[in-house]
């Protein structure tokens, strides 16, 4: 077996106009800076219906990993989400310049619709494993809500991410 599909899994349900994913980034920072390659964090798309760009943004995003920087524009997205909640697309767009990625690929891949399969499956996934609300983090079958409190949550995932990691070693 290879590394990579040893190592632990930690995916989180996020929505990019979300208040709580944003403060969630700094916990998402430093795992990745914790952990590097040994932990895989995926972000899975959870849009709320009361946010009226989230479903565009999550299409974005796929176009982003599509285009190899998913992580970087999800990041920049949250660190702006109070201007998605005005600006919508062309936010979005703006972003995806600004990171050198090619933003009329980004324009067709929302009119076309491309990335809704995918942003559909994470939602009825997400829908199907209990989550209600964003940051929504599971890890090794056990679910952490995030949404009402950040408080103790990367202390948890560390603890089972060691736990696995220790495991995968003997």
């Amino acid at each position: 077996m290879d590394d990579a599909a040893s190592r632990p899994v930690l995916d989180y349900w996020c929505e990019l106009q979300c208040p709580d994913c944003h403060k969630a980034q700094h916990d998402l920072d430093a795992l990745r800076e914790r952990y590097g390659e040994r932990l895989e964090i995926r972000l899975r798309h959870f849009p709320l219906e009361k946010h009226k760009h989230a479903y565009a943004a999550a299409q974005a995003a796929e176009e982003a990993y599509e285009q190899g920087k998913g992580d970087e524009f999800a990041a920049a997205v949250l660190e702006r989400h109070a201007e998605l909640a005005s600006r919508g697309e062309a936010l979005l767009l703006d972003v995806a310049r600004e990171l050198g990625l090619d933003a009329d690929e980004f324009e067709t891949a929302l009119i076309d619709g491309r990335h809704l399969l995918m942003v559909d499956a994470d939602q009825a996934e997400g829908k199907a494993i209990g989550v209600t609300g964003t940051p929504t983090y599971v890890i090794a079958g056990r679910r952490l809500d995030g949404g009402k409190s950040q408080e103790g949550l990367r202390e948890q995932i560390e603890e089972i991410a060691d736990g696995l990691l220790e495991s995968g070693r003997n």
